[in-house]
Parts: structure tokens; sequence; C-alpha cells
């Protein structure tokens, strides 16, 4: 992606070419994962950790983006108990009760809710780092190698789990995924 901000993650003057430049896709991808809510205190907290970090950053490791995506993770790891208790809850809840009586929207919110509360499930019965690879995939539109640098894994693990996860949903949700 953009790989010339290399240079400004170390200089503190020129950090916020880098939060201008990819703030907006991790809290989307953490608005995804979690809450949106959260999404803007956590995607703020994930470029203060990164600007406290900077001099740790390497980019013979990876760029800028699976770095960022990486500590993003890892704030949304903290968060996972709160993340799991939520998709519990939605495999538990029903449908949200309609509050229009329209046929038509009836049919589709218990249709969403179906949905929801299935995939919540499905979610909730994979391990952490099988539901991490595949959101970072579904969610940031990661590779396999970004996969890896923001995990810290070898990318034949990334494949690995992510085939993993594949499977569980497809016997789960009953689709291809």
């Amino acid at each position: 992606m953009i790989t010339s901000l290399d240079g400004a993650v170390a200089d503190p003057e020129r950090f916020a070419t880098v939060f201008d430049a990819h703030y907006e896709e991790i809290r989307r991808y953490i608005g995804r994962r979690l809450d949106l809510d959260i999404a803007e205190d956590l995607a703020a907290e994930t470029f203060l950790v990164a600007f406290r970090r900077r001099d740790s950053f390497d980019a013979a490791k990876g760029g800028i983006r699976p770095w960022l995506y990486g500590i993003a993770t890892n704030l949304i790891g903290r968060h996972r108990r709160a993340e799991m208790r939520r998709y519990r809850a939605l495999a538990r809840s029903g449908p949200s009760p309609d509050d229009g009586g329209h046929d038509q929207r009836v049919v589709d919110r218990v249709a969403a809710g179906v949905s929801v509360q299935k995939l919540s499930a499905a979610l909730a019965g994979l391990s952490r780092g099988e539901r991490d690879v595949l959101l970072l995939v579904a969610f940031g539109g990661l590779t396999y190698d970004e996969v890896g640098a923001a995990l810290g894994v070898a990318y034949g693990t990334v494949a690995s789990r992510l085939s993993r996860a594949r499977t569980k949903l497809r016997d789960a949700l009953g689709v291809e995924v």
C-alpha cells in the first residue's frame, strides 16, 4: 500500500501522515470486529500505541499497514471477553421485535436475525487465532503475508488457520465460505 511513509513512522513530526493515510481503514476494521461505539476509541488508541512504539517499527518485517493491523488486533484481544459475550448473546437471542408491523419488514428482520444468530454462533466457535486470521482477511482485506506480519506468525500458519476457520464456518452455516 503506502510504503513511502516508512520514514514517517520514526519521525514524530511526520507521524500525522501515517495517521491520515490509515486511520479510516483501521477504524472500519475495528468497527467490524467490535461495536462501532468503541471503534473510534480503539482506532485512536491504535495510533497512540503506534506512536509510542514507533522506534520498534521494522519495515523489513512488513509494512506500516500490517503493523497497524497487528496493534489493532492486539487491542481487540484485550476486549476479547466482551466480544465473546456479545457473540454468545447474539447467538442465544432471537431476532429483534418488529416495531412497524409491515409484512416484508417482518420477513426481512426474521431472516436477518437468524443469519446474525448463526454467524455469531459460528464465529464464537472459532479459536482466537482462527477468528483473527479470518477477520483480518475478510474485514481488513489483508493478504496472507500481511496477516502473518500483523499477527507475528508464518504464512503457513495463516493459511492453515484460515482453512480451518472456513471449514468450521461452512459446517456451521451450511454454505460455501
